[in-house]
């Protein structure tokens, strides 16, 4: 999906006109989410958002899965599997599962750490729990209450924040904020700028914790790119942001191209890219989300040896308060 522009505008007509969808949907989710999950047995941390696309839950679902085994935890990854045809419960293999089967966050996060796709979140994390996993990473869910957490953490875009702070379709937001804050534990705020900056604010005076992190990118990535003019290209939540990380690293962005979330590349489509590409002496750049897409599909692999990815890792500002605020939650979960 494609999000509206008018979402990350200030409230336009096209959002007051929407905005009694937006109340019945939004009610609807509130309901929802003051159900009460089911316990499973081992620790469940969601990683969530506020509202709908992406916002950076991928890189925290990794971190997090490295202060955990660090740490001498066995962390699984659960996921719906987005964009993926397979329901499972199955464990995600990233020498045979396609991105058309199990989506191309699972089958990317696989290569790191051990996935599981669920349609059913329950019988994911049942299934994760009888492979070893003593501690869930929940990918997405926080407004689907078939799973007892134990603790949420919310990710935000620094600079995009909630947008126009309207429900969809109005805007961006699953749910009115209020009841989003009160049952979320930890606002991460990823990147720079202000337009997450109210939030912030509404969530610590709700007493709870707001990290900041940021986007690291890998320096061999980088370094592969110097020197060189890129046609960069994303079908990511927000391919803007990809771009500008590029620039940021001193890439020279020649041209740049954007396509929906989860976007399924057409053979054409990679044709034209290539073709576009080698014509003005580019060299074709995207993400690794975007590369578990390519590299995936049958039809679409030759492509991938002429493409480079940017490979990114989530940094904390304050790393430990968050690792101990972790802990301190998963002792808690483990006395109930």
């Amino acid at each position: 999906m494609r999000e509206p522009g008018f979402w990350y505008r200030p409230p336009s007509l096209t959002s007051h006109l929407l905005s009694p969808l937006g109340t019945i949907y939004g009610a609807l989710t509130s309901q929802r989410m003051s159900h009460v999950g089911r316990s499973v047995g081992i620790p469940v941390i969601c990683i969530g958002n506020y509202h709908l696309g992406g916002a950076g839950k991928t890189p925290l679902a990794l971190k997090l899965a490295d202060l955990l085994e660090f740490s001498g935890e066995v962390p699984f990854v659960v996921s719906r599997g987005y964009g993926g045809q397979l329901k499972g419960p199955l464990r995600v293999d990233s020498n045979v599962h396609t991105a058309a089967e199990v989506g191309d966050e699972p089958l990317m996060m696989a290569a790191h750490v051990p996935v599981i796709v669920s349609r059913d979140r329950v019988a994911g994390t049942e299934l994760a729990k009888s492979q070893g996993a003593r501690i869930v990473l929940l990918d997405d869910g926080f407004q689907n209450p078939s799973l007892q957490k134990d603790l949420s953490l919310i990710v935000v875009d620094a600079k995009r924040g909630v947008g126009n702070g309207c429900v969809f379709p109005a805007g961006p937001l699953r749910a009115p904020l209020s009841p989003q804050i009160a049952k979320s534990d930890a606002l991460i705020v990823i990147g720079g700028g202000s337009g997450a900056d109210g939030l912030t604010a509404a969530v610590k005076r709700a007493g709870k914790l707001v990290v900041r992190a940021a986007l690291t990118s890998d320096p061999s990535s980088i370094a592969a790119l110097r020197d060189k003019r890129v046609l960069a290209f994303a079908g990511i939540g927000d391919p803007m942001r990809f771009f500008e990380t590029l620039r940021a690293n001193g890439i020279d962005v020649a041209e740049e191209i954007s396509f929906a979330d989860h976007h399924e590349f057409a053979f054409s489509e990679m044709e034209a890219l290539a073709t576009r590409a080698t014509a003005k002496s580019l060299t074709l750049v995207t993400t690794e989300k975007d590369m578990a897409r390519i590299r995936s599909d049958s039809r679409l692999v030759s492509f991938a040896r002429d493409i480079s990815t940017l490979a990114v890792e989530l940094e904390f500002e304050n790393e430990e308060e968050l690792r101990s605020f972790i802990q301190e939650r998963l002792v808690r979960a483990r006395q109930k």
